[in-house]
């Protein structure tokens, strides 16, 4: 049986004392959620929010890794840095560093190594475009994405790693998949891993992504094969984040 995973990226948003306020109000509610907690504070608020948890059972995530272990490399911050602030997941191949800094699969196939190698869950982010949607070439845009790290890193990774569908029409849009469309496409990805390892696909977390509110969670969650959220802006307030992880 899968246990729910629910995770906030708050990207790049917050200040140390709206972190500390938000923080607060997580941990208050966090204990009793079915589901698993994750938060993925910049890089900056790391170390104070690795803090702020210790003692708890939310877990702590950050938004990126580099591909290297250590050199001249400005404004990167490597896997075991990240691990030494305390931090267990890594976000990788979310689709702005995609749109936004050109990240191909084949470099997010290299974060994904770089991080496990250092012992980092990482929760692996696919998803496809308005227009490729409209193309009808989701089911290939996202199983190429994720396959892409299947045949660098191996099936078997997945078994510590975390995959998450993200529809980019649907991110900061208001607009949100259906319940239905969002099972089809995790649906396709969990076989995309079956073609390799039945006994992986069926242990694999795959998450939802895209303007996941309190009020459509639990619709969301209740199908067979989404296994918990990617939250974005919902994760910034407490009250709707808490209430998205009690669907889980």
């Amino acid at each position: 049986m899968r246990k729910s995973l629910v995770a906030g990226n708050w990207k790049m948003n917050g200040s140390s004392a709206s972190i500390e306020e938000l923080v607060a109000g997580i941990l208050a509610g966090a204990g009793s959620s079915p589901a698993d907690v994750l938060v993925c504070p910049p890089h900056v608020y790391l170390a104070q929010v690795a803090a702020a948890l210790s003692g708890s059972n939310v877990k702590l995530g950050a938004q990126d890794v580099s591909v290297e272990a250590s050199g001249a490399f400005t404004g990167d911050v490597s896997a075991s840095m990240l691990k030494e602030m305390g931090c267990s997941y890594v976000l990788v191949g979310h689709s702005e560093r995609r749109a936004i800094h050109g990240e191909s699969s084949a470099l997010v196939a290299q974060k994904f190594v770089a991080a496990q190698n250092e012992g980092l869950i990482s929760v692996l982010c696919v998803g496809e475009t308005l227009e490729e949607r409209e193309a009808g070439n989701t089911v290939a845009v996202v199983s190429e994405q994720f396959e892409a790290v299947l045949d660098l890193a191996g099936i078997d990774a997945m078994k510590k790693a975390v995959l998450a569908y993200e529809p980019v029409w649907a991110i900061g849009t208001g607009k949100t998949a259906s319940a239905e469309q969002a099972q089809e496409v995790h649906a396709q990805l969990r076989a995309v891993a079956a073609a390799r390892s039945v006994e992986v696909a069926g242990g694999m977390q795959i998450l939802y992504g895209g303007s996941v509110k309190p009020s459509n969670a639990a619709e969301l969650f209740a199908m067979a094969d989404i296994d918990g959220g990617l939250i974005g802006g919902a994760s910034l307030q407490a009250e709707d984040f808490l209430g998205i992880c009690a669907a889980g």
